[in-house]
């Protein structure tokens, strides 16, 4: 009797090493025995399953993509009110912090997309999809009347997910220039001002503090050094 082909299993497993590797060394400085040694396989076996180095970075990739939109459609898809859906979809984007793997991994990946137009197609599936998702709440709070848009639905949906993409950078970056907590609220507040909607907080989310965050660019007190803009440039 034949025995059972273990191929899918090894792939996954290669899938799955490949991720650790591309998390841990990042995709400048790896290289296929990084991928063969967290799998505890030979370089050779390894091509056995994926021709290249980069047929298997795109199968990480995708399945990255895949997993990391899933996740933020099934956050939103149990609830019914659009404003409190906007306010979990905005709190899913965003990693967590350095630490957040895969949102780290996902922003490996998209550092060569700007060589490579098969990495680049699937960061803009990436893109487009998130897009979707945002479209589709705000078109649903708009003729529920719980969303007045001071633009088309699509046009603040890409506005945000840009947003994340540039928050989300410097959060998972070793000296993050803004943390989690912050990009979400400056995030929710670009949305409020784009639905005509003050956003309930999600769960988890702590309201926004009384500090320097909270007021307006022209009244936070200058840094040292720095002069002051003329009245009619503010």
């Amino acid at each position: 009797m034949a025995r059972p082909s273990r191929a899918h299993e090894r792939r996954a497993d290669l899938v799955a090493a490949a991720r650790r590797a591309v998390v841990e060394r990042g995709m400048l400085d790896l290289r296929l025995r990084d991928v063969a040694e967290r799998a505890r396989m030979s370089s050779g076996s390894v091509l056995y399953y994926f021709p290249t180095l980069t047929d298997l970075l795109r199968e990480v990739q995708r399945e990255a993509v895949d997993r990391f939109c899933a996740a933020r459609e099934e956050a939103v898809r149990s609830e019914p009110d659009p404003r409190r859906r906007l306010a979990v979809m905005i709190h899913s984007g965003l990693p967590s912090g350095p630490g957040d793997e895969l949102c780290v991994l996902l922003y490996e990946l998209g550092t060569v997309a700007r060589r490579d137009p098969s990495y680049a197609a699937e960061h803009i599936r990436l893109f487009e999809r998130q897009v979707g998702i945002y479209a589709a709440i705000l078109e649903a709070g708009a003729a529920a009347g719980a969303f007045t848009l001071t633009r088309d639905a699509a046009t603040i949906a890409r506005n945000i997910v840009a947003l994340e993409d540039g928050y989300g950078l410097h959060i998972v970056m070793a000296v993050p220039a803004v943390d989690a907590p912050n990009a979400e609220r400056l995030l929710r507040s670009y949305a409020a001002d784009a639905t005509g909607c003050a956003l309930p907080l999600p769960e988890g989310a702590r309201p926004l503090p009384e500090g320097d965050l909270a007021l307006p660019d022209r009244d936070r007190p200058l840094p040292e050094g720095a002069r002051p803009l003329p009245e009619g440039d503010r």
